[in-house]
Formats: structure tokens, C-alpha cells, sequence
């Protein structure tokens, strides 16, 4: 993906051209619906005891906190596009989930528009400093460092992406001023808002090193100096002086003085000291492209190239239709085998391929071909087998990265009163980023997501430490489209490298299983990564666990972060259906619905 430059952006060839000639005559019917649900009159009032059937939804929101809900709300009412409310959700998530992303992170998004059925990819993906060497993640024996260390280190952060990314995508599909996007975060943030349950047990938890780390006690200390509580009211008023700062001064006030000077002064700091200077800075651009996509079960699922993994999910996606997966059901042991066994084929193609295009030869088509993924499906047995090894697709070859983090993400879905929809994907990396705070939020550690080694088994790791490059991430957004061409779903999840899978269980639900889009979200996680089976045993009955050992795999407790599926569905009669993962705290709510 390539930054968007003075003459306009510049595409990828993956999806083939962005401007299509298809311009979706059912997405058109779609728009002209939802149009005319705005623009009739209001109705008769029934007859005492009728049944009345609910509004057709001109919109909404599913995030992960009712707050950035309602900020994405507020600005559709004022007549703001999915884009506009997009950069409110993302400051009032910054301000209300710091664990899981912020102003100071990256991000992938995928922008739908419904008069056009265009598809555009956004990348925020931070860039590692023009000074970062091969073996910055390698101790002085050479080694790999402990990964508790390097997350809090300097060296870990990138240059922050996700404003810029949002800028980008504002100026070409905004329909509202830039400053005035920020109102609801402003005065949250000066006015206190109540301690969300998840900030309150990461800031006090004992698991990550960010919550021993002097920026991340001062900032949520109290007067008292005890930790903030859940249900408290918690005020930053140093993030209100940056969002209106960044109100007035636009997308790239963190990269610019005073805030980048502080940012490269806290990330110069031991441990770890980091090499980010201004030039850096100057030089970041957001890339913007076209998407890619894949076929499962005659619809087509839309994802960000590289170096997003959404490739893989299209791969993973792929590989399950050549089984039977679409004839059984969440209750059928084999499903799930076939779910698994799917997955661990992804991750060995993923960990060895995928990383910037701009810096390695992705073999995204090679990835995807049929023939190939025919031959990788073939390893899906009656049985779990053995850990397989990466496959040879045409392409590019590399040496194997088995990097899978823990991250601090989230996603959320944005319909406008038009049908424009965004589907975004944003993180800092692992909780709190690196720990480390410049004027009201967390600075990201997303360049421990480049692999450790630059080389193994004597041949150079596609996703290592380069300056400029942006390392690898499974965040991946995802766009739906029936055989019609008709937008059918938008949906993404956090969860660090089981991103893919939860994205994958969430389609198959949705797709193979014809489950409603929350029956889909509420199914069982299951991650299978190397040797082990991670999953969410105690919502799988009994007669699957027990079905699945039978066949060789036990499902262990989940390791990480857990999923935070956030999507919506569109129905072919104008109604929009959208819905929120229980795991979190996210909340789906229509446009104009009586919130």
C-alpha cells in the first residue's frame, strides 16, 4: 500500500481497480431505501392495541463502550458521515478503553460507499524509525529479548498512525468540519466520566508490566493515591488539552511539534531507549488502496492488504470451503476440528509471508490460488494432526516468524443515514502500548509485532525490523458482499493474532451456519496457534468437548485477550441488524432509535 500523495491516492491491484465500473445496482436500492425512511412523513398513529412494527435503523453504531457509541451518534445526528463519526468513536475509545487503542496507535479501516459500491483501505499502521536496525530485539548475545521487556522499552514505538489514517479518510468522504468531531470527548474528559469495569482491572492488574510503570500509576492515581476504582468518576484533563489542540490544529498535531518533541524525548528514555526523531515524523503518511478479496460461499469478503493478515482470513476462508464445515453446525465436534485444523494452516502460511509490501514480495494471489489451496486443505484430516508446516505458494520465500502477541485492540462498525459504512480495526499493541504516557495517552508499542530474529534456519524474515516499515498485524476489518454484489455485512474483532480466527468464526456463523450476526458473535472461541488448542471450554457443551477430545484435540483455556466482535448485518428489506460481543463492554445502537 502506498501513501496518498498531492495527486491523489494511489491504488493497489490486488481487487482490481478501486473506481469499478460495477456500481452495484443493489447497494443503490439500499440507499434509495434508507433515503426514503428519512424522507417520509411521519405516520397515522395506530389503532389502540395494534402491533407496531419497529423503525427501519437509518444508522448506528457498534463499539466497544456505550460512550464512543454515543459520540459516533451524536455526530451522525448533526448530519456527520460514517468517516466523520468515525474520528469521534476513536477519541472518545482513546479516552474510555486506553488499554485497547488511543490516539497514540495505529490502525486498518475499510471505507464503503453506497452511491458508488466503492471500497477503500486505509492503513494507519505506524512505521518503525529511519534508525531502527535488524537486531533492535536482540539482546548482546544475540537472542531474542523477553518480550515483557522490549513491550515497555523505547524502542518499541512507532510513529502513531491512526489520526492521520482518520484524517485521510475525512478528507475524502467528510461531510462535517474537522473540529467539530470532538465535542463529546472534550468535555468527558474535563467533566470525569464512570471507570469502566475492563479499564479498572488492567490498570490495577499485576499481569502486564505497563501497570507497574510510573506514567500508568500517576495517571490513574487518585488524589489519595489509590488506583482508580470501576465506578468512579475519572477525569484527564491533560487529553482534553490534546483532542482540542488536535480539534483545532488537525490530524497530524501529534506528529508535529510540541507533542511529537515529547513523544520522541519519553520514547529516548531507558529502558530501551528508542531512535525517533522528528524527521520520522515529517515523513509519515498514511497509505490508502484498494482492498483484497476472496470467495466463501458465494459471497465475497473484503479485507486491507498487507500488512494487514486479512489475506490469511481469505485464506482460512478458502481452505474450510473444500470442507464440510457448511453442512454441519456449531454443535457437530467435526465442525470444529475443521475449524482448528483450518486455522493452523493459516498462521504457518501468515507467520512465514506476510509482512510490508512495500519492503518484501507478498504472495498474496499465490496465497489465494486454487490449486494451492486445494493441496493445503488436503492436510484437514478426520483426526487433529500434526503442527503443518508452511506451504509453498507461488511467490516470494521466506523464514518462518512465530510472533503471536497479546494486544490491546478493538473494532467497531459505523453505518451513516446514506448506507456509507466504516469497518475499523485500532490498537496500541499490548495493554496500554508501552506503558508510557505524553500528555494524556499511551504511547504504542506496535513495532514488538516485527519479528524478533531478522533471519532463521538461514533465510531473511519477511516481517523483521526495517526502517520506514510497517510491521505485520492481524488487524483486519472485513467488508461482505452477497453474489448480487450487495453489502451484506461489516465486522472485525480485537485479540492480537486470534483477530483472524475470531473475524473466521464470526463469517462461518454468519455464512455457513445462517446463524443471526449475535448468535454468530456468542458462538465459542476456539484458537488453535503451534501445538495447543486455546479456547472458551465452558461455552462449548459438554457433548462437543468430549467429541473434540475423541478427536484429538482438548480445548484449554484461552490465552490473551479475549474477542470483541462488533458488526453489522443488512438485510435485503432495508433493515439493519447490528450487535456487540458480550465478552466486552460494547454496545451496538441505531440511528434515530430512541436511544
Amino acid at each position: 500500500m502506498r501513501p496518498v500523495t498531492d495527486s491523489g491516492p494511489a491504488c493497489l491491484t490486488s481487487c482490481g481497480s478501486r473506481l469499478r465500473e460495477i456500481r452495484l445496482a443493489a447497494g443503490a436500492l439500499l440507499l434509495l431505501i434508507l433515503l426514503n425512511a428519512c424522507a417520509l412523513p411521519p405516520a397515522a398513529q395506530p389503532d389502540a392495541g395494534m402491533e407496531v412494527e419497529p423503525p427501519v435503523a437509518r444508522g448506528g453504531v457498534a463499539a466497544a463502550h456505550p460512550l464512543a457509541v454515543d459520540a459516533g451518534l451524536a455526530v451522525l445526528d448533526r448530519g456527520g458521515s460514517a468517516a466523520d463519526a468515525a474520528v469521534a468513536v476513536q477519541a472518545m475509545l482513546s479516552l474510555v478503553e486506553p488499554q485497547s487503542s488511543g490516539i497514540g496507535g495505529g490502525a486498518f479501516l475499510l471505507h464503503y460507499s453506497a452511491d458508488s459500491g466503492e471500497i477503500v483501505a486505509f492503513n494507519g499502521r505506524e512505521t518503525a524509525p529511519a534508525g531502527a536496525e535488524p537486531d533492535m530485539f536482540l539482546d548482546a548475545d544475540g537472542e531474542p529479548l523477553g518480550w515483557f521487556d522490549a513491550i515497555i522499552g523505547g524502542r518499541a514505538t512507532g510513529v502513531p498512525g491512526v489520526m492521520p489514517m482518520l484524517g485521510a479518510a475525512h478528507s475524502h468522504y467528510g461531510n462535517l468540519a474537522w473540529s467539530d468531531l470532538f465535542a463529546e470527548t472534550i468535555r468527558a474528559a474535563e467533566d470525569g466520566f464512570e471507570v469502566p469495569q475492563r479499564l479498572a482491572r488492567f490498570a490495577g492488574g499485576n499481569r502486564w508490566p505497563q501497570a507497574e510503570q510510573p506514567d500508568l500509576i500517576a495517571l490513574f492515581s487518585t488524589a489519595e493515591g489509590d488506583l482508580i476504582e470501576a465506578g468512579a468518576t475519572w477525569a484527564n484533563p491533560a487529553f482534553a488539552d490534546t483532542v482540542r489542540r488536535m480539534a483545532e490544529q488537525g490530524p497530524r498535531t501529534l506528529l508535529e511539534p510540541p507533542i511529537s518533541t515529547r513523544i520522541i524525548e519519553r520514547t529516548a528514555e531507558p529502558p530501551l531507549p528508542g531512535t525517533l526523531v522528528q524527521s520520522d515524523f515529517d515523513a509519515y503518511q498514511p497509505g490508502i488502496g484498494d482492498p483484497v478479496c476472496g470467495m466463501f460461499l458465494k459471497h465475497r469478503v473484503c479485507v486491507p492488504p498487507p500488512p494487514s493478515s486479512g489475506v490469511s482470513l481469505l485464506q482460512m476462508l478458502a481452505v474450510l470451503e473444500h470442507t464440510d464445515i457448511a453442512q454441519r453446525g456449531p454443535e457437530d465436534p467435526v465442525a470444529w476440528l475443521q475449524f482448528a485444523e483450518a486455522s493452523r494452516i493459516m498462521f504457518a502460511d501468515r507467520d512465514r509471508y506476510v509482512a510490508d509490501p512495500d519492503f518484501v514480495d507478498v504472495p498474496v494471489a499465490g496465497l489465494l490460488d486454487s490449486d494451492y489451496v486445494a493441496r493445503r486443505s488436503a492436510l484437514i484430516g478426520e483426526r487433529a494432526g500434526p503442527l503443518p508446516e508452511a506451504g509453498t505458494p507461488p511467490g516470494a520465500e521466506y523464514a518462518m516468524d512465530n510472533s503471536y502477541r497479546k494486544t490491546g485492540t478493538t473494532h467497531f462498525v459505523i453505518v451513516d443515514a446514506a448506507g456509507n459504512v466504516v469497518t475499523m480495526t485500532s490498537s496500541v499493541e499490548s495493554i496500554f502500548g508501552s506503558g508510557r504516557n505524553v500528555d494524556g495517552f499511551f504511547l504504542n508499542n506496535q513495532l514488538t509485532d516485527f519479528s524478533f530474529r531478522p533471519e532463521a534456519d538461514g533465510l531473511p524474515v519477511a516481517n523483521a525490523v526495517e526502517p520506514g516499515k510497517r510491521p505485520r498485524s492481524s488487524m483486519s476489518p472485513v467488508l461482505v458482499f452477497d453474489a448480487d454484489d450487495r453489502l451484506v455485512a461489516a465486522l472485525g474483532s480485537p485479540g492480537g493474532s486470534a483477530i483472524l480466527v475470531y473475524n473466521a468464526k464470526a463469517l462461518v456463523g454468519l455464512l455457513a451456519w445462517n446463524l443471526d450476526l449475535q448468535e454468530a458473535i456468542d458462538l465459542p472461541n476456539l484458537v488453535a496457534l503451534g501445538e495447543n488448542f486455546f479456547g472458551e471450554a465452558h461455552r462449548f457443551s459438554d457433548e462437543v468437548l468430549t467429541g473434540l477430545a475423541d478427536l484429538g484435540i482438548e480445548v484449554r483455556p484461552g490465552r490473551g485477550e479475549e474477542s470483541g466482535l462488533h458488526g453489522v448485518v443488512f438485510h435485503p428489506d432495508g433493515r439493519i441488524e447490528g450487535a456487540a460481543d458480550p465478552r466486552r463492554e460494547g454496545v451496538w445502537r441505531a440511528l434515530g432509535a430512541g436511544d
